[in-house]
């Protein structure tokens, strides 16, 4: 049973082999029609091949699977060989034909053809002693004529070597496509984990305080119960809310307008919920979709840090072209923090938001570059080089 990436690579190389071979026979034949006072025979020879051809090219369009089926195809040829022989009559011809049905046994058989190019060369050998017999030509064309038999087994072995070479090119193909499929789903995975992360888990976060905390207040407390109670049903609501939210944005992820336009209408949104000003510095930047949509989701976070935790009285967001890529700054006047050298112990410390951030940018080709101190407010710098996502 041959493989998927085999029987792919036989049935292309064997319509090449076919194509040519009809192309060298007619091509021979056609130029005999100078040298022969009786055209009738070359005629018959051309009119033949092509309808040959054809059918066989029209068999292998309609059934692909054909070639899984060497004995089949190996088996017809070796018919159609025969009938040229008999109509060409042993001429120039037949040894074209021939030597491409030595090429078509070596795509469809590989080695397993050797016994086909020895009945081949067996028989090719009988006809150029027929032929030596009967015209008795110089002996440099005798020469010639005699090694031509050989060339169907050259054409065989060259076949099997082409055949191979794409066969293992086809699965190799294949291999890295199925990789790439992996490492994109193991991409989207990560992704939707830091979606989740962003909105609807720190929501849920608050509703399982509140709901851990409710029990043992039922009974001493019933007011602080009633409030947790209530907590409890807003951040369930809220979780929900958010949750089609998320979904909604997962769906139609690819943005309908330009990243400028996409980048002012987030601010403009953030400031009228917050109540924090924004201003805005916006350039013409037209990056890959993707990289649009990391930059969009970097810039929800940084502003809902700022709300959350800033104190900040004004935002000034800047997104501009720089030098073979584009620059998104989020930059406020709260109350800063201290920044460790390594980002990746504000996740040990259950901030990850900041870490979700580098993450994608990252994802989307770039670095995330952040500063701050206590007192002096925040600065956060996404580069992202275009086009290399």
């Amino acid at each position: 049973m041959q493989s998927a990436g085999r029987e792919i690579a036989a049935a292309a190389l064997t319509r090449a082999v076919l194509i040519a071979r009809a192309a060298a026979t007619m091509s021979a034949a056609a130029a005999g029609l100078l040298l022969v006072d009786d055209p009738g025979p070359v005629i018959a020879v051309l009119t033949l091949v092509a309808i040959a051809t054809a059918a066989q090219l029209g068999a292998l369009a309609r059934w692909p699977g054909l070639v899984a089926r060497p004995v089949v195809v190996v088996a017809a040829d070796l018919a159609l060989v025969f009938t040229v022989l008999a109509v060409s009559r042993g001429g120039i011809a037949y040894f074209c034909y021939a030597a491409g049905a030595g090429g078509l046994a070596g795509v469809v058989l590989g080695m397993r053809a050797l016994p086909v190019w020895v009945g081949h060369a067996a028989l090719s050998f009988a006809v150029t002693a027929e032929v030596l017999r009967r015209s008795d030509p110089p002996a440099e064309i005798a020469a010639f004529v005699v090694a031509f038999p050989m060339a169907g087994a050259l054409a065989g072995l060259g076949a099997v070597v082409a055949t191979n070479a794409l066969a293992r090119h086809l699965e190799l193909s294949t291999s890295l496509l199925v990789a790439a499929q992996r490492s994109a789903a193991a991409s989207e995975r990560a992704r939707l984990a830091r979606e989740l992360h962003d909105s609807v888990a720190k929501t849920l976060r608050g509703v399982s305080l509140a709901a851990l905390a409710l029990p043992s207040s039922l009974r001493r407390q019933p007011a602080l119960a009633e409030h947790l109670a209530t907590t409890v049903a807003a951040g369930a609501t809220a979780a929900a809310r958010q949750a089609r939210e998320l979904l909604r944005e997962m769906r139609f992820d690819v943005p309908d307008q330009d990243l400028t336009t996409s980048v002012a209408e987030v601010c403009a949104a953030w400031s009228a919920t917050s109540g924090i000003p924004v201003r805005t510095e916006l350039g013409s930047v037209q990056p890959p979709i993707m990289v649009a949509y990391e930059l969009i989701r970097i810039l929800r976070e940084a502003l809902a840090n700022v709300a959350r935790h800033a104190s900040a009285r004004h935002v000034v967001v800047r997104l501009a072209p720089v030098r073979r890529g584009a620059l998104l700054e989020i930059s406020d006047d709260g109350v800063g923090f201290t920044v460790p050298d390594d980002l990746s112990r504000l996740q040990s410390a259950s901030h990850f938001g900041i870490v979700g951030m580098a993450e994608r940018a990252r994802m989307a080709g770039g670095r995330l570059h952040l500063d701050s101190a206590p007192g002096r407010g925040s600065v956060v710098a996404v580069h992202v080089p275009l086009g290399a996502a």
